[in-house]
């Protein structure tokens, strides 16, 4: 439980500053943590013509990979069930699929961090 209460603050973290990072390039956050049955979305933003999907993946060290690699076949899957849903409820013409890396250290309480890494249309 402690565990799962550390993943949420460190990754909830991640989220904030890939919102931060997205709107500095320009983009327009329609919405966060859209959840739908079978899948969620961390961030739908605009761009240009685009409706952009975005995961966001947060960790703490290489010892699991990078934060990029962290997103298989599983979650793309949810994440394009998520998207047709989306869809079809709202008006959207083109769509893309970015990919957001977080890489963050834990000092005591804080988290800082360290890099973002961002793949624009990465499926």
């Amino acid at each position: 439980m402690i565990m799962e209460k550390y993943n949420k603050k460190v990754g909830g973290e991640g989220e904030k500053a890939a919102v931060k990072h997205l709107k500095k390039q320009g983009y327009k956050i329609k919405e966060t943590n859209f959840l739908v049955r079978g899948g969620e979305i961390d961030i739908i933003a605009e761009k240009d013509t685009y409706t952009v999907f975005v995961e966001v993946k947060t960790r703490t060290g290489s010892g699991y990979g990078s934060p990029i690699e962290a997103v298989g076949e599983i979650k793309r899957k949810r994440l394009l069930h998520a998207a047709q849903v989306y869809m079809m409820n709202n008006e959207v013409t083109d769509v893309r699929f970015d990919v957001i890396g977080v890489n963050c250290e834990v000092k005591g309480n804080k988290i800082i961090i360290c890099e973002i890494q961002h793949i624009i249309n990465a499926f």
